[in-house]
């Protein structure tokens, strides 16, 4: 069964948000759009889109009239979704009401959906959009622009490239390699303001050749709804014609679909993962089990506590996310993390290397307080195999309550640094006093 909200969840919120979604709606079968002034015939389960609908009323009676004929949501722009009338509609009838965002295309919306359900309704599909999509998008839109593509997210890093190598340079082949553009390129490109202007929004960006050997780059915004998705850039021989440019700018919106798709399955593994991760740190699920689905390899793990304090007034759960994302940025691999209490939880090897406790120690202390994303304080408990994970836990908590404390003036810890003043509090608050920071620097004889 595909239901309204799996469809919600699986499009994303930047395009879609549920206001009203009943708990014994239809399964979604199709999508309609609603003709202005046309006869409305549905079937059950269909997705009706609002497109011409002009007003409260008009609205209101759309949803009434989609809710008569079994459909199962009726979707709606801003301001007509959030309308009083409308919601009270959509309750009274027993129909879901789901706002679309205003920037979104309609057309493109009716693609997005029915790619959605054409995998939802496949359970046995890779519900992965699949990198090879976007790497052949990324030879068609070579072909269109008759040049070498890349097609990056917003951190600059390689999503899929095309296959034409006929003109590139040692930037490029770089930038491919290390699936992400050099840091050294990256701060070129944004010395010459490339980066300022795709958040603008501008249409198109010619970068000129560089002094170093640079070709001439084209690039794109790839935007939907009004977000920044990525960008594609394109290696030219030199300034390119506006018929070329607008061909190349018109491929964003089918990249953006792509994107989108990609996001949304990318966030509900994250989702699941995140619940059975949660799971086995309250000790409720089976390790072995939760080893296999989470890909975790059969070595130590230690559990690291994160603690995000402060920003510019963003929700504590947006810090968090943000955290991960920035401390996951030129990692091996994504720690498998998930939010528990009010903090971030990640588990990784413990072991040097990429995708090790060492890496992600140093990129969490080279994480420092900003205004913007706040800061972090982080301990990590000791190391222990799958079935320990849940008392790892428990001693990552213990560490992160020295740094709370102040106890400690590091920001980033281990319980086994931490043992002898988790062991000399332990002792002075049975004596009924906390010690002073002298006795805390005090190591017991072994």
């Amino acid at each position: 069964m595909v239901s309204v909200r799996s469809v919600v969840d699986r499009v994303g919120p930047t395009l879609l948000h549920a206001l009203q979604v009943p708990d014994d709606s239809p399964a979604v079968a199709d999508v309609v759009i609603a003709e202005p002034g046309g006869a409305l015939t549905l079937a059950a389960g269909d997705l009706v889109l609002g497109v011409a609908t002009t007003g409260p009323e008009d609205a209101a009676q759309l949803v009434k009239r989609s809710a008569e004929q079994g459909a199962a949501a009726v979707l709606l722009k801003p301001p007509l979704a959030a309308k009083p009338a409308v919601k009270r509609a959509a309750k009274a009838s027993g129909i879901a009401l789901v706002q679309v965002h205003a920037a979104t295309s309609w057309a493109q919306l009716v693609w997005l959906l029915r790619t959605v359900l054409d995998a939802l309704a496949d359970e046995s599909e890779d519900l992965d959009p699949g990198s090879g999509d976007l790497f052949r998008l990324a030879d068609a839109v070579a072909s269109v622009v008759d040049a070498p593509v890349t097609i990056e997210d917003t951190n600059s890093r390689v999503l899929a490239y095309s296959a034409r190598q006929d003109l590139t340079d040692p930037a490029r082949v770089a930038t491919i390699m290390g699936r992400r553009i050099p840091d050294d390129v990256l701060a070129r490109f944004r010395s010459r303001g490339v980066f300022r202007e795709l958040s603008r929004g501008r249409q198109t960006i010619f970068v000129p050749a560089q002094r170093d050997g640079t070709l001439p780059r084209l690039i794109v915004p790839i935007r939907m709804g009004g977000e920044l998705l990525g960008s594609m850039w394109a290696v030219v021989a030199g300034p390119v014609s506006d018929e070329r440019a607008a061909a190349f700018a018109d491929a964003a919106p089918v990249v953006a679909l792509h994107l989108l798709r990609r996001r949304a399955h990318t966030d509900a593994q994250r989702r699941a993962s995140a619940e059975l991760l949660r799971g086995v740190l309250e000790g409720r699920a089976n390790p072995r089990k939760a080893m296999a689905e989470l890909d975790l390899s059969d070595e130590p793990h230690r559990v690291v506590a994160i603690e995000v304090t402060g920003g510019d007034g963003r929700d504590a759960e947006g810090l968090r996310l943000a955290l991960l994302e920035r401390i996951s940025q030129g990692i091996g691999r994504r720690p498998v993390a998930t939010e528990l209490g009010g903090l971030l939880y990640a588990v990784v090897p413990d072991r040097p290397g990429p995708g090790g406790w060492e890496e992600l120690r140093d990129a969490l202390v080279g994480t420092g307080p900003s205004r913007r994303n706040g800061a972090a304080r982080a301990a990590a408990g000791a190391p222990g195999e799958i079935g320990d994970l849940s008392a790892s836990r428990g001693q990552a908590d213990e560490a992160l309550g020295l740094l709370r404390a102040e106890v400690l003036d590091e920001r980033v810890i281990t319980f086994d640094e931490a043992w002898t003043a988790l062991t000399l509090r332990a002792r002075r608050h049975c004596a009924g006093r906390v010690p002073s920071r002298r006795e805390r620097r005090v190591v017991p004889p072994s």
